[in-house]
C-alpha cells in the first residue's frame, strides 16, 4: 500500500491556477504540474483509502477519479478542465457510493446514490411509501443534524400515484439520494492524517449505504 500522507500543498494550489487559466495552453505548459500535485497524489489517496476501507469493513472497494478534462459537447460552457478533483468510491455488491470532491472554494465528502435507474427509481419511491421510508428519513435526519447537507429535489410536485401531501414527499421528489458534509477546514487535505479523517467521516454514511443495499436492486443493464 503506498503510504500517503495528504495531498501536497501545490494541489490546492494548482486547481486555483487552472481555475483561472482554463485553456489548452496552459494546460500543456503545466502537465507535468499537474501530474505531480494531481494526477499522481490522487492515485496515492485512491489506493490508501481502498485499503482502508476494506480493512474498516471487510468488503472489496474500488474507485473512479473523475477525469481532468470536461465533456464539452453539450455544454454552452466550453472550458475544457474541470478545476476540481473528484473521486468516487464503491463497495463490492453494494448500491451506494462514497464521494470526494476537493474543490477550489472548498472540501466535501457525501454517501448513497447519485441518480437511480427506472427500475431502481420505482422501487425507491415503493420503499419510501411504505414503513421502510419512515428508517430512511430518520437516517437522513440524523446525518442533518451533524452537519449534513440535502441538495434541493428536482421535482417540483410529489408524482403520482402518491398524494401530494405525503409526509415524505420530499423524498419522493428525488431521483437519487445523497447527502453531503462540507468539511470546514479545506486545508485538512494536506494533513498527514488525512485519510484518518476521511474515514470517519465515511463510516457516518454506514447507515444510510445498508438501507440501499436492503431496499434498492442492482441497476439494470
Amino acid at each position: 500500500m503506498t503510504d500517503f500522507r495528504g495531498f501536497p500543498a501545490d494541489t490546492s494550489k494548482f486547481l486555483k491556477a487552472l481555475k483561472a487559466n482554463n485553456n489548452r495552453d496552459w494546460f500543456h505548459a503545466h502537465k507535468a504540474r499537474y501530474e505531480t500535485a494531481v494526477k499522481d497524489p490522487a492515485a496515492a489517496f485512491v489506493e490508501a483509502m481502498t485499503f482502508r476501507l476494506q480493512a474498516e469493513t471487510g468488503d472489496v472497494h474500488s474507485a473512479k477519479t473523475f477525469r481532468i478534462n470536461r465533456d464539452i459537447r453539450f455544454s454552452k460552457d466550453k472550458t475544457p478542465y474541470n478545476s476540481h478533483l473528484h473521486i468516487m468510491f464503491r463497495r463490492e455488491g453494494g448500491r451506494g457510493s462514497l464521494f470526494f470532491g476537493l474543490q477550489t472554494d472548498g472540501l466535501v465528502l457525501g454517501g448513497g446514490m447519485m441518480r437511480f435507474d427506472k427500475a431502481q427509481l420505482a422501487v425507491y419511491r415503493d420503499a419510501v411509501d411504505g414503513p421502510h421510508g419512515d428508517k430512511l428519513d430518520r437516517i437522513l435526519t440524523e446525518l442533518i443534524k451533524d452537519g449534513g447537507r440535502l441538495n434541493e429535489p428536482p421535482l417540483k410536485r410529489v408524482p403520482k400515484p402518491f398524494e401530494p401531501d405525503h409526509p415524505r414527499g420530499a423524498l419522493l421528489r428525488r431521483k437519487g439520494c445523497s447527502i453531503w458534509q462540507d468539511m470546514p477546514d479545506q486545508s485538512s487535505v494536506h494533513d498527514p492524517d488525512f485519510a484518518d479523517l476521511c474515514i470517519a467521516q465515511f463510516s457516518k454514511f454506514t447507515a444510510l449505504g445498508k438501507w440501499f443495499d436492503r431496499h434498492i436492486p442492482p441497476a439494470s443493464g
